[in-house]
């Protein structure tokens, strides 16, 4: 029997168990864990795994696939760590749920490369084998960090162009004599966008007894947008200034004028680029219009 068959047979009685693990007819619970919901106390006692289940799987391969990917992601080029990315984009995923979905991805992609690779061997080689096989489990790993990477970027972006109206919104409010909890309320209430969303976290932070100030500091770390930091400084003198009002209205203004500066930026960078092939599919017909007369005097030239 090759080691192959032995490999995906142990594979299959690992998943098979897993499987039948989750399934009550199967993996009944004894009877003390059954009762214990009922018993004064029991609520917060925490179901016990058994030795062969998801959990007690998970547990078991959660720091090591987090320790893992950490390392495959600094030595793809990935700086950021993973939790920061996760928490900015609201994820319910944390990082060793992440890690372990992607662990188990990257296997099923060596299974699907080790397949390629068997039945491509007898006529690619054992070179492209070794391509196949790798190649599968390092593109779905990177497929991962890719959508989690994107997801961020996305983000901040949305994050940037919303400021603008969030930050005027803010300096209404308490122009109008609302405090700064309950304007950052309203807004987190009252808005669906990314800045609604963290202005929640943020007012959430605050009702657990964390400081206005560091509230808003920790969204500005996890933002990382520069336009955030400035409305936080801004909004740092919530206590000295007497018209935080006009403030945040002119720092809403300033910010509006970088994200139109960054749209004319971009828009003028791809009219650029609309010209590269059309210079491209000038000069081939002229290099060979060129080349074509000058190859004959050069040919003329040795004679």
């Amino acid at each position: 029997m090759s080691p192959l068959l032995l490999l995906a047979g142990l594979l299959l009685w690992i998943g098979l168990t897993l499987c039948f693990a989750e399934l009550r007819w199967f993996a009944r619970r004894p009877l003390v864990e059954r009762l214990g919901p009922y018993v004064p106390g029991g609520m917060a006692r925490p179901a016990r795994a058994g030795i062969l289940s998801v959990e007690s799987f998970r547990e078991a391969v959660g720091p090591l696939a987090s320790q893992l990917g950490s390392q495959f992601s600094r030595l793809f080029g990935v700086s950021e760590d993973l939790d920061r990315r996760l928490r900015r984009v609201h994820a319910d995923l944390d990082v060793t749920e992440f890690r372990g979905r992607q662990i188990g991805w990257s296997l099923g992609g060596l299974g699907v490369g080790s397949l390629l690779a068997v039945a491509t061997a007898p006529v690619l080689g054992p070179a492209f084998a070794l391509v196949f096989t790798l190649g599968g489990m390092l593109l779905a790993f990177l497929l991962l960090e890719q959508q989690v990477t994107g997801a961020s970027d996305r983000w901040k972006r949305s994050v940037q162009l919303e400021l603008p109206v969030v930050a005027e919104q803010l300096g209404m409010l308490l122009a109008s004599g609302y405090s700064l909890l309950a304007a950052l309320d309203r807004v987190a209430q009252r808005g669906s966008g990314a800045v609604a969303q963290d202005l929640a976290r943020v007012t959430g932070r605050i009702r657990q007894g964390v400081s206005e100030e560091r509230a808003l500091i920790e969204w500005s770390d996890l933002a990382d947008v520069d336009a955030v930091d400035r409305l936080v400084a801004v909004l740092g003198l919530n206590r000295e200034a007497s018209d935080l009002g006009r403030l945040i209205s002119a720092e809403a203004r300033g910010i509006r004028r970088d994200v139109h500066r960054q749209l004319v930026e971009t828009m003028e960078r791809r009219g650029q680029q609309v010209w590269i092939p059309v210079t491209v599919a000038t000069l081939l017909p002229g290099v060979v219009f060129i080349a074509i007369p000058f190859t004959s005097a050069l040919a003329a030239f040795i004679q």
